[in-house]
């Protein structure tokens, strides 16, 4: 059985597709990437089907990941039957999340899985800034990613 994660945003063209790149190397290093499928999407659907933000996927290339293949999609209330787990980047986005669950279910903050973070944690939206932004929102999700794969881990084992 696969284990399947969804992680989202607003547009899903940097955080959430950038944190999927690094979630599955991260579950891949550890020798779970055969038993995890990880996925990103949006809340929002006026980027479905374009490719990740240039921007991001410099800062991806920069530290040797390839996010070239990524086309955002827009998560719909009927998916979260499909996952184990779905992260929000925001709380703006768990709102959106939560709003359309056709059920009670769990939506967690992604950062919420980074023992370093303070309770209630974002990753910041990169998409109106410079370079910066892509590079902090980079070093969050490599913390935060390592904190998921810990709970998949335990999961599935």
């Amino acid at each position: 059985m696969t284990y399947r994660v969804c992680l989202v945003c607003m547009g899903n063209i940097c955080r959430s597709p950038m944190a999927e790149v690094v979630l599955r190397r991260t579950l891949a290093e550890r020798g779970l990437g055969d038993r995890v499928t990880v996925e990103s999407a949006g809340t929002g659907r006026w980027h479905v089907g374009d490719p990740m933000d240039e921007r991001a996927l410099d800062i991806l290339a920069r530290h040797g990941y390839d996010g070239s293949s990524h086309r955002a999609r827009q998560f719909a209330s009927d998916w979260f039957a499909r996952y184990d787990l779905v992260l929000a980047m925001d709380r703006d986005n768990l709102s959106n999340l939560r709003r359309v669950a056709p059920y009670e279910v769990e939506v967690r903050l992604f950062r919420s899985f980074d023992p370093s973070a303070p309770e209630g944690a974002e990753v910041p939206d990169p998409y109106y800034g410079g370079p910066e932004g892509f590079e902090e929102v980079l070093s969050l999700v490599k913390a935060a990613s390592e904190g998921v794969a810990k709970h998949i881990a335990d999961e599935i084992d």
